[in-house]
C-alpha cells in the first residue's frame, strides 16, 4: 500500500469514488475534529454534533461519485456539515449555538494570578454570549472564518453565497459584537 500522507482531499476524494476505503478514512481522519467543532458551536450539543457529523461523512462518502475535483473539497464538506445542522436547529426550532470556545480550543495555563484568570474567564464568556445572540448566517460565518480560518471566497461557497455577502455578514458580525460588549461593559 502506497502512502497517501501528501495526497490532496480532492485526489483522496477522486480514490474514495474508486472504492478506496483507505482515502476514505484519511479523509475523515483528516476533517473528523474539525467538522465536530464547528457542529459543536453551531448546535450547542456534543451528542447532536456526534450524530450529524456522522451524518456529515455519510453524506461525504455516498456522494464520492459525485464529487468534483475542483479544490474545494473543505467548502464542500463544510457546506454539508452546515445544511445539516441548520436543518436540525429549524426542526427543534431554537437557534441555540454553543457559542464559540469550547473544548476543543486549548486554555491558557492557569497562572500565578487567580484575579487575572477570573476576569478573562469572564471576558470569554461575555464573548460566547454575545455570539450566540448572533443571527444564525453572522455566526456561521464568523465561526468558519475565525475558528476554521476559511477564506472568504470558501466560506462563501461553503455558505452558498457570494463573497460580498460573506464581508456584509462578518462587518455585521462584528460590529453587533462591539455593540453588544460595550453595552455589556457600561451596565457593570
Amino acid at each position: 500500500m502506497e502512502s497517501m500522507t501528501g495526497t490532496t482531499d480532492d485526489q483522496l476524494m477522486v480514490r474514495a469514488a474508486d472504492g478506496d476505503e483507505t482515502a476514505l478514512q484519511m479523509l475523515v481522519e483528516r476533517w473528523e475534529r474539525p467538522v465536530f467543532a464547528f457542529l459543536v458551536r453551531m448546535l450547542g450539543s456534543r451528542e447532536e454534533a456526534e450524530d450529524l457529523c456522522q451524518d456529515t461523512f455519510m453524506r461525504m462518502i455516498k456522494a464520492a461519485d459525485r464529487y468534483r475535483p475542483d479544490g474545494k473539497f473543505q467548502s464542500w464538506l463544510f457546506r454539508i456539515a452546515g445544511n445539516l445542522a441548520r436543518s436540525r436547529l429549524r426542526r427543534r426550532k431554537i437557534l441555540r449555538w454553543l457559542p464559540l470556545g469550547g473544548e476543543h480550543h486549548e486554555t491558557p495555563d492557569p497562572g500565578p494570578d487567580p484575579l487575572a484568570d477570573l476576569e478573562r474567564g469572564q471576558a470569554r464568556e461575555q464573548v460566547r454570549a454575545a455570539v450566540s445572540r448572533l443571527p444564525e448566517r453572522q455566526r456561521e460565518a464568523l465561526i468558519l472564518k475565525q475558528y476554521h480560518d476559511l477564506s472568504y471566497q470558501e466560506i462563501a461557497d461553503a455558505m452558498v453565497t457570494s463573497v460580498g455577502s460573506v464581508q456584509m455578514l462578518l462587518h455585521r458580525a462584528m460590529s453587533a459584537l462591539r455593540k453588544d460588549l460595550s453595552r455589556g461593559r457600561s451596565e457593570r
